[in-house]
């Protein structure tokens, strides 16, 4: 999302402090009594990665001391040498991201918190950085270099981080898209990832927002967006001139969009729909046949192409993990499977020559390990756990369970009920979104929520995503109606099938799940005996009138409708008057994405009311719970008002309530 005004941002690395060695801190011993601490702590390890020789790993540790931080660190797997790279404490800046570029140097992503104008945003910049840390680390696109090529001297671009090559065969240099000259509508430009000298080899035309190159490393794809009406076309590069080849209306129609190409750079890899789902496909650009890669009956595939560092060819898509139709990858993911047959197994990260091999293994049970694999030797050895706090004994796995919404629709939703005998009090958890969808596999959430003895569902409600674009356009002028009945059917499904009582249940969310939950109590306020909303829309109207500081205005008024009155009718903010159900407000004061008067202003009106609630401001607090100290108070929060709202499985759910509220 572009912002349209911008101001000169404070210098990103200033914010980055170099951190001096330390020793990395040990699995920590299982606690025998869970807390709501032991599922609120960050993972202590996420996204290694191998150098392309595959002789270092890159990989984000989270310690958790006095003050607790983030830092980048590599080590040497020949020398057993540890170098700590860029601490972040996770609130001004924060590590996004980070790849080698060959196997002495690390690019890394950090974004920001920052103002353009009076709006608060986050903004990214893109670092570079030896793998021990030798020379410090550089911002790799200097504005003094390249502002005499913008339009308008005072803006700065908001992201600097969108990578669109990153040129194997020349480990100096990457290519990256920049709206240097008109905001919003991005160039081409060759950097130097060891000096940051940079220069254009393609400038913005044509309405084109994103770039897409071939595995020979030349710009062929680009992709206009009109964020008036949604109009888009996908533009191929012959020569000196630009043939269109998919052109459709983003708000109202399917569409095509391409994803990648194979190493025959007249093949192009799209994703398009069969019937209602979408599914991959292969175009010929000289002949123009079409064929069918990959479709998943009755689900979408989504996720990107992943490709083989040794042929440089399309071998597979990321789509519920990893789907292979290149046969030596087949083999190797089933021989990961069949060493590894009680979870799921991915593999992250792989050197050049394809012989050293990182495995991320999870399951329902498995809170996240990561294993490294050397194909010459044989082995596969644990590296990192990522909640190694957690006794996996403990838990419970999740079942894929299918209800029937009022109107007939089938809704998917994942079941997991604790230890020991029903019905138990229960927890409805709606995600965020809503264009998202859960899965299987660890969720700390839910994890801790059965560790207190908690039956969960997590419906897969109307205009999740995955499940066909039908589905998923339900969420058009929808929340709070077709949407919000998925949810209120699913707590019905589980008293039907004796999981819950109910009256003895409670509605937890964060963002759109935070707006179900507080609509929730305006909908059906005798339903749940409370409502947790973590960064939850309160006002509709409010996003609308948000919304119109940025360029994809538009299209959040397709999204949310623009009618006062039914934006208000679908709002919890503007109906508490009649809610009747006790409510737990959390919210980040930093939340870029939910800003926090959603919460604030839903708290002013509870309070005018007399409504029965509590509101928590989080210092510093970002929409995922990126603070430690965030996650903490979070939890405990909601620790302390479930206890008091819900009764334990067999206790008398009425009086305890009575008693809790005397």
């Amino acid at each position: 999302m572009f912002y349209k005004k911008a101001r000169l941002p404070t210098s990103i690395i200033a914010l980055f402090l170099l951190m001096m060695p330390f020793l990395l801190s040990g699995a920590e011993s299982i606690e025998r009594e869970p807390t709501y601490e032991t599922f609120s702590s960050l993972p202590t390890y996420w996204t290694p990665s191998l150098s392309p020789d595959g002789s270092k790993i890159a990989f984000v540790q989270n310690v958790e001391q006095e003050e607790a931080f983030a830092m980048l660190a590599t080590y040497d797997l020949k020398k057993g040498e540890k170098h700590y790279l860029l601490r972040s404490d996770n609130e001004r800046v924060k590590i996004n991201w980070y790849n080698w570029v060959n196997n002495e140097r690390l690019v890394v992503s950090a974004r920001y918190e920052t103002l353009r104008g009076t709006t608060k945003v986050h903004d990214t910049r893109l670092l570079s950085i030896k793998f021990d840390g030798e020379g410090g680390v550089f911002n790799m696109v200097d504005w003094e270099r390249i502002k005499h090529r913008a339009g308008n001297p005072n803006h700065i671009p908001q992201f600097h981080d969108d990578v669109i090559d990153w040129l194997p065969d020349d480990p100096d240099h990457i290519l990256i898209a920049l709206d240097v000259e008109v905001l919003g509508l991005p160039s081409v430009y060759k950097v130097n990832v060891n000096n940051g000298s940079l220069s254009r080899i393609l400038r913005g035309k044509k309405g084109i927002r994103d770039w897409l190159t071939d595995q020979q490393n030349n710009v062929r794809i680009g992709i206009s967006l009109n964020y008036d009406n949604g109009e888009r076309e996908v533009f191929l590069k012959e020569g000196d001139e630009w043939r269109t080849l998919f052109a459709y209306n983003t708000m109202t129609e399917k569409g095509e969009y391409p994803v990648g190409f194979a190493k025959d750079p007249n093949i192009l890899y799209f994703k398009g729909y069969k019937g209602d789902y979408r599914a991959l496909y292969t175009l010929n650009l000289k002949t123009n046949e079409r064929q069918e890669v990959y479709a998943d009956e009755g689900y979408d595939v989504n996720g990107s192409l992943i490709y083989s560092p040794v042929t440089r060819d399309a071998i597979g898509v990321r789509h519920n993990g990893r789907y292979y139709w290149d046969e030596r990858y087949v083999a190797l993911q089933s021989g990961i499977d069949n060493g590894l047959p009680d979870y799921d197994n991915t593999l992250v990260s792989f050197s050049d020559d394809e012989q050293t091999y990182i495995v991320y293994s999870e399951s329902d049970v498995l809170p996240g390990v990561f294993l490294l694999g050397d194909r010459k030797e044989g082995t596969l050895n644990v590296l990192f756990q990522q909640y190694s706090q957690i006794d996996s004994t403990q838990l419970s796995e999740h079942k894929l369970i299918e209800y029937e919404a009022r109107d007939g629709i089938k809704i998917e939703a994942y079941l997991t009920l604790p230890k020991g005998d029903g019905p138990f009090p229960t927890i409805i958890h709606p995600h965020g979104g809503p264009g998202a969808r859960d899965f299987s596999g660890f969720d700390y959430w839910t994890a801790y929520f059965t560790s207190k003895g908690y039956a969960v569902l997590r419906p897969n409600f109307r205009g999740s995503r995955g499940y066909g674009y039908s589905f998923a356009q339900s969420q058009m002028k929808g929340w709070g109606l077709a949407m919000q009945d998925d949810i209120t059917d699913a707590a019905g499904w589980m008293v039907e099938k004796g999981y819950a009582e109910k009256d003895n249940m409670c509605i937890v969310g964060a963002s759109y799940g935070g707006y179900a939950a507080l609509m929730a109590t305006v909908k059906t306020p005798d339903l749940f005996k409370c409502a947790v909303s973590f960064a939850g829309v309160s006002s509709l109207k409010h996003v609308v009138i948000h919304s119109r500081r940025f360029l994809n205005n538009e299209f959040v008024k397709n999204q949310f409708g623009d009618d006062d009155d039914d934006l208000e009718a679908r709002s919890p903010y503007y109906n508490a008057k009649g809610i009747k159900t006790p409510i737990l407000l959390v919210h980040g004061e930093e939340d870029r994405i939910v800003p926090p008067l959603h919460s604030r202003y839903m708290a002013d009106e509870l309070e005018d009311y007399g409504k029965a609630f509590k509101y928590v401001e989080l210092e510093s607090g970002d929409h995922h719970l990126s603070i430690q100290r965030n996650r903490h108070l979070f939890f405990k929060e909601m620790d302390a008002f479930l206890d008091k709202y819900l009764a334990p499985a067999g206790a008398d759910s009425a009086k305890a309530t009575v008693a809790s509220d005397s």
